[in-house]
């Protein structure tokens, strides 16, 4: 008898082993699906896009799927006009932006932007007065803040940027900056700059900042992603992505990977924070 409670047992196990309930992949709604997908916008969306675009087109060889940055505003705008399928924005859309173009807003992650220095620059902490001082030219040498007695160069974003509109508004706090600032046109060129100028001080999404550069701690702070999620660094956004009206198809198929688990998880492992 007992050895029969073995058997039965044993087969009990095998047969739940064997007919476990495996859900359905994230990539099986685009089965059957065909066509080009275009975006553009928010550079610091790309890693993401990039990454869910190799995914789909490897699983999916007859959709492909084009990338392009140009700023959150470029992003808006493209979409708005038909240029594109899916602008990418790192700000909200505007109410006059929404009711012009007709547009509909997905947010699938949330990014801290905080300011970079150099490695070698021995500044790794400011107050938010001393950071609006020296970007509105006001503070311009580094011995000013207990660094060398060198000239601060200052880098900046174009006015078309969703990462800039953050940084203005919550670190700045609307503060002018100063028309000497070098305009870079995207996270990785911004990380180029400063990791090519000890003297140099810019801003970058926080899931850009690595070894190139180094964070610089706001009102006793560091710009990390533990501290943009616990809500202690809050010069944060949203990532946003757009479409001109109610989203079908491909794009439709493509935002809502963006909210999937996998999607979820490229986002974090890029260094974003999940919305789910």
């Amino acid at each position: 008898m007992h050895y029969l409670k073995k058997i039965i047992l044993l087969g009990l196990v095998l047969f739940f082993s064997t007919t476990t309930i495996v859900p359905a992949s994230d990539l099986d709604p685009f089965t059957g699906h065909k066509g080009v997908l275009k975006i553009a916008g928010g550079t610091a969306h790309i890693p993401v896009m990039k990454e869910a675009a190799k995914i789909i087109m490897t699983e999916h060889p007859d959709i492909r799927i084009t990338i392009a940055g140009g700023g959150s505003g470029v992003g808006i705008k493209q979409v708005g006009e038909g240029i594109i399928n899916i602008g990418n924005a790192g700000r909200k859309a505007t109410d006059e932006e929404i009711s012009t173009y007709g547009l509909h807003m997905v947010k699938w992650a949330v990014d801290g932007v905080g300011a970079v220095v150099n490695p070698k620059n021995s500044v790794t902490s400011l107050s938010s007065q001393q950071l609006q001082d020296i970007f509105s030219g006001k503070i311009t040498s580094w011995k000013e803040i207990g660094g060398e007695d060198r000239e601060i160069n200052l880098y900046d974003r174009d006015a078309a940027s969703g990462t800039r509109a953050v940084f203005w508004k919550k670190a700045l706090k609307k503060a002018e900056v100063s028309k000497n600032a070098n305009i870079v046109v995207s996270n990785g060129a911004m990380k180029t700059a400063i990791a090519g100028d000890p003297y140099g001080i810019g801003y970058v999404s926080v899931g850009h900042i690595n070894s190139m550069v180094t964070p610089v701690a706001l009102d006793g702070v560091t710009p990390t992603l533990d501290t943009v999620k616990d809500g202690s660094f809050g010069v944060a956004r949203g990532l946003y992505s757009l479409t001109k009206g109610e989203p079908v198809g491909l794009p439709k198929l493509f935002l809502d990977f963006l909210l999937s688990t996998m999607g979820q998880k490229i986002a974090v492992d890029k260094g974003f924070i999940s919305v789910k």
